[in-house]
């Protein structure tokens, strides 16, 4: 039996909102900001993948898993420090690319 949607239905996919930053806006039609809906951030980054092939290529690699050089946090915490790809997400929570950077 179908039922009417709720308000918990409405929460449960909210959106998360992903900073991108400068250098790979481009990728991503000049946005610095993507509201993906998703309950981990594997799940997040699949919509990535498909909204923006070009961006996803440049977060992860062709295996899935997010390149060398490239950190990933969730609100403050490196994905590291939480359960990697697996994390799970709330709504409202904020993903932040964050190319490492060097110099020489």
């Amino acid at each position: 039996m179908d039922r009417p949607a709720s308000a918990q239905d409405e929460v449960s996919t909210a959106s998360i909102l992903v900073h991108v930053p400068s250098q790979l806006r481009d990728y991503c039609s000049g946005a610095s900001e993507l509201a993906i809906s998703g309950t981990d951030l594997l799940t997040v980054l699949a919509e990535i993948e498909s909204r923006y092939p070009a961006l996803h290529r440049n977060i992860c690699d062709e295996t899935g898993a997010v390149r060398r050089h490239v950190n990933l946090f969730v609100n403050t915490h490196h994905i590291r420090d939480l359960n990697g790809l697996d994390t799970p997400l709330s709504p409202g929570d904020v993903v932040t690319v964050l190319p490492a950077v060097s110099g020489g």
